[in-house]
């Protein structure tokens, strides 16, 4: 095995390893609000001022749901909404196996969270920005420099630039 290989495995026997509460079974009773929000760079903040333990924000985004358009911490006792500016994730690192159609791509979040894209885990394109499917209507953004790594793996297919992984096609935008 390649390293990159090594490092593949690594990354998806992690996310598989992480044992994610079961939030979208949960009804508690107890409904409210709490001062957290998720800015538009995915920094976590409560009562107006940053997180600073990354391992309480990771906590926390184990127990983040979506329910219609409003975001909440669930836990089998409450259920508290919180601020989002945009998605709760970001996209901050890829890592690329394969080329041209036979790419694997993993994109590992600022939670520590590892996806693959694939069908099941989609890349999307709104108002020109990427964004990926992590699990249960959750989705995280793609942040700039992760975006054009995976452009550097992508191929014009008649105007468009499309990128694939795991036997699915996305596409990234125009490529003129």
């Amino acid at each position: 095995m390649t390293q990159v290989d090594d490092l593949f495995e690594a990354l998806k026997t992690s996310q598989n390893n992480k044992r994610l509460p079961p939030v979208d079974q949960w009804l508690p009773q107890r409904v409210g609000k709490i001062d957290i929000r998720i800015d538009y760079d995915g920094q976590w903040h409560h009562d107006g001022r940053p997180i600073r333990r990354h391992a309480i924000a990771k906590v926390f985004s184990t127990i983040l749901r979506l329910d219609g358009d409003d975001y909440f911490l669930v836990t089998p006792f409450e259920k508290l909404k919180i601020a989002v500016e945009d998605v709760p994730f970001l996209g901050i690192d890829a890592e690329v196996r394969g080329v041209s159609e036979n790419c694997e791509i993993i994109i590992s979040t600022n939670m520590d969270d590892h996806v693959e894209l694939s069908v099941e885990n989609p890349l999307a394109m709104r108002k020109g920005v990427p964004y990926v499917h992590l699990r249960a209507n959750l989705w995280a953004r793609l942040s700039r420099n992760v975006y054009y790594r995976l452009i550097e793996h992508g191929q014009d297919e008649t105007g468009t630039w499309c990128l694939y992984s795991n036997g699915a096609r996305f596409e990234l935008g125009p490529s003129g």
